[in-house]
């Protein structure tokens, strides 16, 4: 299709594919330059979407070549841009490229929380094609341990026990050696996930489940 076309936003549209396809079937070179057109593009045009396309395709090639320290802030960038322009969907596929680039970089809580994330919102827009990737992700990584009660993380556990010792976000991370931002987000995806709003609503809910053991 990019053979037939040469309309920069006809090719721009097609680009980002491309650049998955060539990743997948090992053309990191090919996957470069597709990748350096679209950036050229967006560039041009500097509209939002282009450049969260363009930050999303670099991210993914330099994951693929080895640098995951530079691919996870551009795939950060990519997700936060689909995210204030209401994309769900794509914000969803960027933040499981972040949860490879953390992987890669030995943060397995990141990991963990960014592939837990993007699956709550894959569910939610029903992306079967896109959960299967997860399940399959999941299992080759043991991402985030296996699900317990309330669909909660191993490490999720762990700091809903320890919200319920009626230990604070920063005595939590000191004690499993987090940063505190880490703590913060394992609380809002528990809370999220149980379906409460306060650390004494999910302490009830880990009593009345016998999570405390």
């Amino acid at each position: 299709m990019l053979g037939e076309t040469g309309d920069r936003l006809a090719r721009a549209r097609l680009l980002p594919a491309a650049v998955e396809i060539l990743l997948a079937t090992g053309d990191p070179t090919e996957a470069t330059e597709a990748a350096g057109e679209l950036a050229g593009i967006a560039a041009d045009y500097d509209t939002p979407a282009l450049r969260a396309a363009a930050d999303q395709a670099r991210g993914a090639v330099l994951l693929a070549t080895g640098d995951a320290g530079a691919a996870v802030a551009l795939l950060r960038g990519a997700w936060r841009a689909w995210r204030e322009l209401g994309v769900p969907y794509e914000a969803a596929r960027a933040r499981v490229l972040v949860e490879l680039a953390c992987r890669a970089l030995g943060d397995e809580d990141a990991a963990a929380m960014e592939l837990d994330a993007a699956r709550t919102v894959l569910a939610g827009l029903g992306a079967a094609p896109d959960l299967e990737r997860l399940d399959r992700l999941a299992g080759r990584t043991g991402a985030g341990g296996a699900a317990g009660a309330g669909g909660l993380t191993g490490r999720e556990l762990e700091v809903l026990r320890l919200v319920a010792a009626g230990k604070t976000n920063h005595a939590i991370a000191t004690t499993l050696r987090l940063a505190d931002k880490t703590v913060h987000r394992h609380v809002s995806n528990i809370f999220a996930k149980l379906g409460v709003s306060s650390r004494a609503a999910a302490t009830a809910y880990a009593y009345e489940h016998q999570l405390l053991r």
